[in-house]
């Protein structure tokens, strides 16, 4: 079956003028437009493929590959605002489709949205929605603290930052926990925190207790190699200064020195840390 939406991987089957055909198992028929057929192939040549709807709503296939796919978030450029919708860049030539309905606030050309990308089965047509939270769903979380999780990052709250998990569910990233940046839309790694009774998930972008050891000494080893061996923080050092060298909160940041330290690998001076020869 033409899987429309996603990738398909697909056979070559005949040539035509505008293009070459390809076919699924089961003899269903998609255009590749001879702009994406590549300089070599042969019949019963295999090809991955995105199919969408062209202008004229037949599905088409393409080697381009859009920013996002059926049933997942993407952060997009809005284009042109008409009298039917918004119209968001999603690196197809076809631009992807958000009617007012799905707007959760009014859409304007050269603002960048979070939209959730579905197919709408009264018209069978890809679109999308900024209304992101009523495509997620936290009554099932199938998750467990340490458990590490893939972030976008949705909207700020007043106690830190919503967080897209894995795609499918809603949780919060607490102000006491960001050490870095955070603008909608950023792709981080995250680790499950608490999955609360009621669902509600706590975050944390930094590794658990012993488990964030390793990676945070490595990051400091690396620093003090690129200064030579000596870096002016130590356990004493106040926490704003560790955080704008390391992104890390002193407690991380004395505990990964305490084990790069008991490794005799650096010597903790009055003025800062040096690296061991």
């Amino acid at each position: 079956m033409l899987k429309l939406g996603e990738y398909n991987t697909l056979e070559f089957v005949r040539e035509r003028d505008q293009g070459v055909y390809l076919s699924d198992d089961d003899g269903n028929e998609v255009l590749l437009p001879n702009k994406y057929v590549p300089n070599q192939f042969m019949i019963r040549d295999e090809i991955k493929v995105f199919l969408y709807l062209d202008h004229d709503e037949r599905i088409v296939a393409t080697t381009l590959e859009p920013y996002a796919k059926v049933n997942s978030f993407a952060y997009l450029k809005c284009t042109t605002v008409s009298d039917i919708g918004a119209f968001m860049d999603w690196g197809l030539e076809k631009e992807l489709f958000i009617p007012f309905r799905e707007q959760a606030s009014k859409m304007r050309v050269g603002s960048w949205y979070l939209v959730y990308v579905y197919l709408d089965e009264e018209t069978n047509r890809l679109v999308g929605s900024s209304k992101t939270n009523a495509f997620l769903d936290n009554s099932l979380v199938l998750l467990s603290s340490y458990d590490e999780v893939d972030l976008i990052a949705s909207h700020p709250s007043p106690y830190g930052w919503n967080m897209i998990v894995n795609q499918k569910h809603l949780g919060l990233v607490y102000e006491d926990e960001i050490f870095q940046k955070i603008t909608p839309g950023d792709q981080l790694k995250g680790y499950i925190k608490k999955v609360r009774p009621d669902g509600k998930i706590d975050l944390t972008l930094q590794r658990h207790g012993y488990r964030a050891i390793e990676p945070n000494a490595q990051q400091i080893l690396d620093e003090l190699k690129l200064n030579g061996g000596f870096i002016d923080l130590n356990d004493k050092s106040d926490p704003k200064d560790i955080k704008d060298v390391f992104q890390l909160s002193k407690k991380s940041f004395k505990k990964a020195i305490g084990s790069l330290y008991k490794a005799k690998k650096i010597v903790i001076e009055k003025d800062g840390i040096r690296l061991v020869d």
